[in-house]
């Protein structure tokens, strides 16, 4: 087998140059090529400084993570890193693309760095639950500066080459086109600079008190997360005078323990799915796909005007259209504001805000549609509206073009037998906000043409969506998923238990907010039937006095001008109100049971979604609610979580409470399978 890593000589510098493609991730082959590349400069007294760089798009952007989890073939990047750093002549690393993870250690392991102004560097182990562990905690702190190496190693967000440069762990920049020959160049300026820079040798210092700010400051996006401590305790074991090596053993304990553990698992689970969910089952990954060139939206509101701000910001003109002039003005209106909103955060720059409402048309005039490659509605939530609408879309629309709904419960085949082309319909669940959620579930009805759904599939990608296929049923995978949760929620209030104390349960486990919580904010009038004298449950006794949510300062709780919230006195005495009524009895209602009925129930749902194949493996499911509805990506999804808690004990947990099991999660209990 041909190594990944070759060598050239210049000179008297040798490049050794990795070519593994995509990213030269640092599998087994990779560390040996380049243990033999140092080897063979060793060998030679003639060669008197060393360049590491990469071809292809990037340097070095991690381990190999397909190698998690099994024997570590020798030698590991610990060694390697070590070997590189020991060496007794100037080694330079050149770095372009993103130096990640492993490819930021083997820099820091380097005596000296190179970049291109377009480089990144960075330590996003964090993010798979784990920490860098070739001695990146220890290097990082004491090359830069415990500050930056907090920031690196327990956010995870990689840096600029100009800020690299600036901290110090970057010492030179190149010509973004030059780099080879500019790391050439350093390595002779270097050559016989002596000693050596050894980040080992160096020290870091912290002030105790910054590392309790940061800790502080980063509370809510660190909270239920274990790797962003582990990572914290490394660095502060970098500055506290303990010797390189006690840090490295430190370094080392901790990222076992992580490797170890649930969260990791899970969340390298989830790194693993969204790959996966790319995947269509049925259908040839090179089958043709149709061209997208123009996109047609219906609906100006705010998912219209999300769902548009998608295409606008992939460069793919959209043309958009509502009823009447006031709410058409007042979308775009809302596009460009948000637009500006981001360049003001220096999210974007001026032209391309001005670049992208220049390719948004507003009309009123769904003939405008009719060169439009891909069509969205975005309407009324209503069959019958729905139904007329794809009626005359048929009709304008050129062939060819795909028609997609925006639907987060319709039957989307029944939608598509309003036109004359069903093989071109399909939907496409955006979430709210649309130019913002990440998720995209792709509805694949029972007559959907293949080359349209991988069409949408790859579309998804451009306009930096996770997409996930779903078969047709009612609610798709997600919202089918939340309805047993939402009743189970509201039956849970008849029988004793509060809003607040279902909302703790749901925040404790890792939600960003609970059932109760996440109506108020939607609006606990959505849905609703509009009439104040109908009053069959707790949400039409809330809606009829005008507690709508957040938007009236009133819902499931009370809130103040800046929307805190607090429990409400008044929603007490209406859930006691029909509480008498129904003749039920209070009680004492565990936090147990509240998981048992509300989560519990969502993995049995999502047992028979997979039993009737509305999704293509359990792993999309947990990519659907993680990305859509905020499940922790720490517990890696409810399919995930639930083989983690074991099916056994789901069962018994739903059975207690007389609920039907899913013969899945039946089979899973009784065989000790986890899902597919």
């Amino acid at each position: 087998m041909t190594s990944p890593i070759t060598t050239e000589r210049h000179g008297d510098v040798l490049v050794i140059i990795s070519n593994n493609p995509p990213v030269n991730a640092l599998g087994a082959a990779v560390r040996q090529g380049l243990e033999a590349g140092l080897k063979e400069a060793a060998g030679d007294d003639s060669i008197k400084a060393v360049v590491i760089r990469c071809d292809g798009r990037t340097f070095f952007a991690g381990a190999d993570i397909t190698e998690f989890g099994r024997a570590m073939q020798e030698p590991g990047l610990p060694t390697v890193v070590d070997m590189i750093e020991a060496f007794d002549k100037p080694v330079i690393a050149a770095i372009h693309g993103t130096a990640l993870g492993g490819g930021c250690e083997v820099t820091l392991g380097c005596h000296y760095r190179i970049a291109v102004p377009s480089a990144k560097i960075g330590t996003p182990e964090v993010k798979l639950g784990l920490l860098p562990g070739a001695g990146g905690t220890q290097r990082i702190p004491r090359i830069a500066g415990v500050a930056l190496a907090l920031e690196m190693t327990a956010k995870g967000d990689p840096i600029s080459a100009a800020k690299a440069m600036q901290a110090g762990l970057i010492d030179r920049l190149a010509g973004e086109e030059s780099l080879a020959a500019d790391a050439i160049a350093f390595a002779r300026d270097v050559a016989a600079a002596r000693p050596l820079p050894r980040a080992r040798e160096k020290t870091a210092t912290a002030d105790p008190d910054a590392i309790a700010a940061f800790r502080k400051d980063n509370a809510k996006r660190f909270r239920g997360f274990d790797a962003p401590a582990a990572n914290i305790a490394c660095v502060e074991k970098a500055a506290d005078g303990s010797s390189f090596d006690d840090g490295i053993a430190f370094e080392r304990t901790e990222f076992m323990k992580l490797m170890m553990g649930v969260q990791s698992a899970a969340q390298r689970h989830i790194f693993f799915a969204e790959r996966q969910a790319a995947k269509i089952d049925g259908i040839a990954a090179d089958i043709a796909l149709r061209t997208i060139k123009k996109v047609g939206v219906i609906g100006a509101g705010t998912m219209g005007g999300g769902i548009s701000m998608n295409f606008l910001s992939a460069g793919i003109p959209v043309t958009i259209v509502e009823m009447q002039q006031e709410a058409l003005d007042r979308g775009t209106g809302v596009i460009r504001k948000n637009y500006e909103a981001s360049a003001a955060k220096g999210r974007m720059k001026p032209e391309q805000v001005a670049m992208a409402m220049g390719a948004l048309t507003p009309t009123l005039n769904l003939d405008d549609l009719a060169d439009c490659d891909l069509v969205i509605e975005a309407v009324y939530e209503n069959m019958d509206v729905k139904k007329e609408l794809f009626g005359k879309l048929d009709k304008i629309v050129k062939q060819g073009a795909i028609l997609a709904s925006n639907t987060s419960y319709l039957n989307v085949d029944e939608i598509a037998a309003s036109t004359g082309r069903p093989q071109d319909v399909l939907g496409m669940h955006f979430f709210s906000p649309a130019n913002v959620m990440k998720l995209l579930e792709v509805v694949r009805g029972a007559k959907t043409a293949d080359d349209v759904l991988a069409t949408v599939m790859a579309l998804a990608k451009t306009i930096k969506k996770v997409a996930v296929v779903s078969g047709v049923c009612h609610g798709f995978i997600g919202n089918r998923m939340l309805m047993p949760r939402q009743v189970e929620a509201n039956k849970l209030l008849m029988e004793g238990a509060t809003p607040e104390q279902i909302d703790r349960v749901h925040v404790e486990f890792g939600m960003p907010m609970g059932p109760f919580q996440m109506s108020d904010l939607a609006g606990v009038d959505i849905g609703w039937h509009r009439d104040p004298t109908r009053i069959e449950n707790i949400r039409d006794a809330l809606a009829a006095e005008g507690r709508w949510g957040q938007k009236k300062s009133a819902g499931f709780y009370d809130y103040d001008e800046k929307r805190n919230p607090t429990p409400s006195a008044r929603v007490a005495e209406i859930i006691e109100d029909f509480r008498s009524k129904s003749n039920l009895p209070k009680r004492e209602i565990s936090d147990e049971e509240i998981i048992e009925r509300t989560l519990y129930t969502m993995v049995n749902e999502g047992a028979l979604i997979l039993e009737e194949k509305m999704a293509q493996r359990a792993s999309d499911i947990d990519v659907v609610w993680i990305y859509g509805y905020g499940w922790p990506v720490y517990r890696g999804g409810p399919m995930f979580w639930a083989d983690t808690e074991g099916a056994k004990k789901i069962v018994a947990g739903l059975e207690k409470h007389g609920f039907k099991v899913a013969e899945l999660l039946k089979s899973n209990a009784e065989t000790g399978s986890r899902f597919k």
